[in-house]
């Protein structure tokens, strides 16, 4: 029976936490419990307000500019319902991938798993974090490890690394499966957070191409017409919010039209774009194409699938918020 020390491989050779730097499992555990994650990065908060900022504005020249303005009462009527649901869709998911936790497998070390093993806690899908600095020799003792079974450590977080974890220099964490870091979403996309990145990509991508259906329409019919009648703005203003739609419009569906094939492309092959540019060989069962997909969207086809709000649970968010409000995890 090899010692502990023989059992753990550090990725770059570092030793185990010092005994005075412990790690206190069960409190950290309690509170990540309650809180919220949120990357405090400047650079992504700007980039995440940027994204809601210009979907606002794309919202403001399709209502006020092109769909109140018209005399076709239904076309107004189903093109505003339409972009509005579309829109709401769009940062619905936006929230989710930016407020989810990117990781689902989580080390933990509860009292009913002392001694389980590692492959039996990594088996078991907890969600969460991986908590900073758990790679103790302490904890490392209780996971019961067998002869011979080697164990990675973070040198950067000084957590034990998971299968398929990357370290995120942005996120501070290991994240498991972790495909990039996006700052429109001021997240990694991740296990857990994928399929809402997935959604929030597909969503944009729609809101754009009927933001460029629509420009295209109302240019025809200011043509065809008055340009004085075709809006409540006079012409060169109408033509600039016009302009500006179109190009914000094509530069956003080509982009995230390509982000979603990406991202279906990784899904399907269980291969996520650190792994493919890595070149690394798969050292896991893959979960192709069909099983992929269940596996991030869960079980099978349905309405679900496409829906951002699915999972989302409204009475814990307001018992965190009684219990004092939600804290920032990063």
């Amino acid at each position: 029976m090899q010692s502990p020390g023989h059992r753990f491989r550090d990725v770059e050779h570092h030793l185990l936490l010092a005994e005075n730097d412990s790690y206190d499992s069960s409190s950290s555990e309690a509170d990540m419990a309650e809180r919220v994650w949120f990357i405090r990065d400047g650079c992504g908060m700007v980039c995440a307000i940027m994204t809601w900022l210009l979907v606002v504005y794309a919202d403001f020249v399709v209502t006020f500019v092109m769909l109140l303005p018209s005399k076709d009462f239904w076309y107004s009527v189903i093109n505003g319902i339409l972009f509005n649901c579309l829109a709401v869709l769009a940062l619905s998911s936006h929230l989710r991938t930016m407020l989810t936790d990117p990781v689902s497998m989580q080390l933990r070390l509860s009292q009913c798993e002392v001694g389980a093993g590692l492959q039996e806690l990594v088996q078991k899908g907890h969600y969460g974090a991986v908590p900073k600095g758990n790679a103790t020799k302490e904890y490392m003792d209780n996971l019961q490890l067998k002869p011979g079974e080697v164990i990675y450590k973070c040198p950067k977080c000084r957590s034990i690394k998971p299968e398929r974890a990357h370290h995120c220099s942005i996120c501070k964490r290991c994240i498991r499966k972790m495909d990039h870091h996006c700052p429109w979403v001021n997240n990694c996309v991740g296990e857990k957070n994928q399929r809402f990145f997935v959604l929030f990509t597909m969503y944009i991508a729609l809101i754009s191409a009927h933001a460029l259906i629509l420009c295209g329409f109302q240019f025809f019919s200011c043509v065809q017409g008055q340009w004085t009648e075709c809006s409540d703005f006079s012409p060169p203003v109408t033509v600039i919010l016009m302009i500006i739609l179109f190009l914000e419009g094509f530069l956003f569906l080509t982009f995230t039209a390509v982000m979603f094939g990406t991202q279906i492309h990784s899904i399907c092959n269980d291969e996520t774009e650190i792994e493919r540019l890595k070149s690394e060989k798969p050292t896991w069962e893959r979960r192709l194409r069909w099983e992929g997909m269940k596996s991030v969207f869960g079980g099978q086809p349905s309405l679900l699938w496409i829906s951002p709000f699915a999972g989302f649970q409204i009475r814990r968010l307001l018992l965190r918020t009684k219990k004092g409000g939600p804290e920032f995890s990063v």
